[in-house]
């Protein structure tokens, strides 16, 4: 996928996306709660792809050191603004600004999903990279019975299947240790989340 593309098409529509996704009341409660149960211990955690910053900010109120990284400057300026206590940075998930092994956690809340099935293996790879032993990672995606792109309303996404991207994580060097559904309803996709450690 094109990072360029992406960026452009976000920042295109950073008002309504904000608007409707950029405070932690319009995010699923059983979300936040699954979150908040691998990522709220001690150490430095990154909200890679943070949108908004809304869920940056979530961790920080409770006592997570977080720090949020977009590629959207739209998003980071809205971040830096709505929530001045917080730390954003403008980068990608791709080459990450920390050193090997220095955050026990990462945040990559439906930031994966318009790479391409060739791409994610290699930001896996990245995050965990830059992820202390014994680090949890926390991934949301859009659920689905096959690896298959659709038309999202910014760009191009995919879905995946649970266990096949429980593989991929494996490969990465995580093991998996709760995984979280909610199906398709009226207004929303089908929903998975997977929490993993550095295996």
């Amino acid at each position: 996928m094109d990072l360029g593309r992406v960026r452009v098409a976000y920042g295109a529509v950073s008002d309504l996306y904000i608007e409707l996704f950029g405070t932690r009341e319009q995010s699923h409660a059983d979300d936040l709660a699954f979150i908040e149960r691998h990522l709220t211990r001690a150490g430095t955690v990154l909200d890679v792809g943070c949108g908004p910053g809304h869920m940056t900010d979530h961790l920080r109120s409770l006592g997570v050191d977080a720090t949020g990284i977009d590629l959207v400057p739209e998003f980071i300026a809205h971040a830096g603004a709505a929530f001045p206590g917080g730390r954003y940075l403008l980068g990608s998930m791709d080459h990450l600004p920390v050193a090997d092994g220095s955050v026990a956690g990462i945040l990559s809340w439906y930031s994966l999903i318009h790479r391409t099935p060739q791409e994610v293996g290699g930001v896996l790879a990245e995050l965990r990279r830059a992820m202390a032993p014994g680090g949890a990672l926390v991934v949301g995606f859009f659920d689905g019975d096959a690896v298959e792109a659709f038309d999202h309303k910014v760009v191009t996404a995919y879905r995946w299947p649970v266990d096949e991207f429980s593989g991929l994580l494996a490969q990465a060097g995580f093991a998996e240790v709760e995984r979280w559904r909610r199906p398709a309803d009226g207004t929303h996709r089908a929903h998975a989340a997977i929490a993993a450690v550095t295996a």
